[in-house]
């Protein structure tokens, strides 16, 4: 990548993906980095989770310290979120967001994508990666954090109130003038690949899997089903991280340096 190529300072856009809808994104190129020749041409792009978007103080947090290790990192609102159009499905069709960012990475110069996802965005970089494999929107290097790994899941009290607000039309209508998001009332048809059956068709790009150990909406067994389900011989990796609570507002400035140091060392 000719670095010099580079915009000196954010750049702002709206992506159109496969299925037509505007999805807002960021692009910041982090000039302190390109100086190491070995992440010189590597773009994070980062999966916020549910209820989150391009500008929530913790998506803006993240990217700056992911930016410390990157030549770039790429931001996006799921549709159904921030200012992108259409309905959030819940993780089902923002595959198709996720490609649209990462191809945007690809287009701006960067010969090498690492995505990085939180809870729902989480199970979206599992199943992007899965079914774009071996394809120009396909990831070099995959984490996961606080992400689920199957459907429907309703063994904790926070995950008892998600399916409340998103399944009943009050519940949309909180989440639509409470939490700013826009949820599809039609029920997945058909149902999306289980991100722990994502986990396998993911090699060769190495894998990282990262879930504190005090989340309140998945527990354990979630991230533990995940490294499961990877063949033997798989590149991938499993962090357990003692008093984490859930995703990108409980990931801590030092766990997010150190996911910056492997998204671009592997």
């Amino acid at each position: 990548m000719d670095v010099s190529s580079l915009t000196s300072g954010p750049r702002r856009a709206m992506l159109r993906t496969d299925d037509g809808v505007r999805i807002e994104a960021v692009y910041e190129p982090f000039s302190a980095s390109v100086a190491d020749t070995a992440v010189s041409d590597t773009a994070v792009v980062v999966a916020h989770g549910f209820t989150g978007a391009a500008d929530r103080p913790a998506v803006r947090r993240a990217a700056r310290v992911l930016g410390r290790h990157a030549a770039a990192v790429v931001t996006f609102s799921f549709r159904g979120h921030g200012r992108s159009g259409g309905l959030s499905t819940l993780g089902d069709r923002e595959v198709l967001d996720l490609a649209a960012a990462v191809r945007w990475a690809r287009e701006l110069g960067h010969a090498r994508v690492a995505t990085v996802g939180f809870s729902m965005g989480g199970s979206v970089v599992l199943r992007q990666a899965a079914l774009d494999r071996a394809t120009p929107t396909g990831p070099d290097a995959v984490a996961a954090v606080s992400a689920p790994a199957r459907w429907y899941y309703r063994g904790t009290a926070p995950m008892r109130r998600l399916h409340w607000m998103v399944t009943r039309p009050a519940g949309r209508l909180v989440g639509r003038y409470g939490l700013r998001t826009r949820v599809d009332a039609r029920p997945w048809n058909p149902e999306p690949l289980p991100p722990f059956e994502a986990v396998p068709l993911i090699a060769p790009a190495p894998l990282l899997l990262v879930h504190g150990d005090r989340d309140p909406y998945f527990p354990l067994d979630h991230p533990r089903m995940l490294a499961a389900a990877a063949p033997d011989g798989a590149p991938v990796e499993l962090w357990l991280e003692p008093g984490m609570g859930h995703a990108e507002n409980a990931a801590g400035e030092e766990l997010l340096d150190r996911l910056g140091a492997w998204l671009v060392r592997r």
